[in-house]
């Protein structure tokens, strides 16, 4: 059971992801109601058969205080798609500072990028520029709507309506 189920507030508003395993125990302790269920997927019981929650929704509201996402190798890399920055890479990645430590950069969202060890070698103790390399894209301070939205996939489609997505994805 690898699925992921979005966690929503009592005013529908995406929360959280959480596993299967959690969720049902939420929807079954009548903490949580179900919203979508996953098609053709049931938990199993000797004689009972429950569906598989895809989205849940709290019985009460829950004041959750925001603080960002934190900063993480983890986060940094799911932000980047596990794929280096400059060359499109995704084996020994490793992360790179823009504007090297050694000359003033900062560890924060901004300045931190995912680097493969070719691209993270040659660009060494300079600026993208300098080494004569292009980023794919600026980084940037992620937001829990875009984290939310790393979890799509075939089997939970239907949450882009609660992730701010206009339509369903196909």
């Amino acid at each position: 059971m690898k699925e992921k189920v979005l966690i929503l507030n009592q005013d529908f508003s995406a929360i959280a992801v959480c596993t299967v395993h959690k969720a049902f125990i939420l929807v079954y302790l009548d903490k949580a109601e179900l919203v979508n269920k996953a098609e053709n997927s049931f938990l199993r019981t000797v004689d009972k058969a429950f569906p598989v929650p895809s989205v849940i929704r709290l019985q009460r509201y829950v004041r959750v205080p925001y603080n960002g996402i934190s900063l993480s190798r983890h986060n940094v890399l799911r932000r980047d798609n596990y794929s280096c920055q400059y060359c499109g890479a995704v084996k020994n990645l490793t992360l790179d500072h823009l504007l090297p430590r050694s000359r003033g950069g900062k560890t924060n969202w901004h300045n931190l990028v995912t680097a493969c060890m070719r691209c993270n070698t040659r660009k060494g103790d300079r600026t993208p520029e300098e080494a004569g390399l292009k980023l794919f894209q600026k980084p940037v301070r992620p937001t829990l709507q875009s984290f939310l939205q790393l979890h799509l996939n075939p089997h939970n489609q239907h949450w882009g309506i609660y992730l701010g997505k206009a339509k369903q994805l196909d």
